[in-house]
């Protein structure tokens, strides 16, 4: 098999389940998921605010060198999100408002990259997110060949094509396309058990008690002492 392939594929994660981890967010669905699928957190959002779900299109490609960024667009539908990669470390500009330009067209909901992306400004100005490990204006080829809808590593976090890219303020989360149901109704039980705290709180109620954690101090040893009195402190008058 040759070893750069454009893979045409229409796997899609389920519709309802990508509606409700775009809504509960990355943290919530990292925790409902057992603490996994996170990136790492170099990857950031280019401007605040900004909140996806979608399906993954992937790219793994050259450093300094977005020639599959452009094979790849006419893979790209509404509701998916361009996850790109890179076979070593790059952080050059590879993708820039053109491209953008082209997936917004298609309906893309944003992209991840790890790498770098430029025209910043102009990509806030017309609303398309992304993720990425730089913003640098290093300019890039398009010579060198790569592959499409392959899986990737993209920042520690392992992405199929087909799998839910979750992203917000909060970082990036890749919930595998199979599991998607399951962690979607594992961050709604979460995000009621959530709001039940949080009203406790409201109210006055400690951390400590609601999660039972004053038995967790006294099992470590942790130990509670009242300060002397400070006998040079002036004595109060009625």
């Amino acid at each position: 098999m040759n070893r750069h392939v454009i893979v045409r594929t229409n796997r899609r994660p389920d519709a309802e389940a990508v509606e409700v981890l775009g809504r509960v967010g990355v943290a919530t669905a990292h925790e409902a998921m057992g603490r996994r699928g996170l990136t790492h957190p170099v990857l950031r959002p280019i401007y605040p605010g900004a909140r996806i779900a979608g399906r993954a299109v992937t790219v793994l490609g050259q450093p300094g060198d977005n020639l599959m960024i452009h094979a790849c667009i006419e893979q790209c539908g509404p509701g998916d999100v361009l996850v790109v990669t890179t076979t070593s470390p790059s952080t050059d500009g590879m993708f820039g408002e053109l491209f953008a330009t082209q997936l917004a067209a298609r309906g893309v909901l944003g992209l991840v990259i790890d790498a770098g992306v430029r025209d910043v400004a102009d990509l806030t100005a017309m609303g398309f997110p992304a993720w990425s490990r730089a913003v640098s204006a290093q300019g890039t080829v398009k010579a060198t060949p790569g592959s499409v809808n392959v899986a990737v590593v993209l920042a520690g976090a392992h992405v199929r094509p087909g799998d839910v890219v979750v992203a917000d303020d909060d970082g990036v989360l890749i919930v595998p396309r199979e599991e998607a149901p399951a962690v979607a109704a594992a961050s709604l039980a979460r995000e009621a058990n959530e709001q039940e705290k949080r009203e406790k709180f409201q109210a006055g109620v400690l951390g400590l008690d609601v999660y039972g954690m004053r038995a967790t101090l006294e099992r470590l040893g942790v130990t509670y002492v009242d300060e002397p009195a400070d006998e040079t402190a002036p004595t109060p008058t009625v």
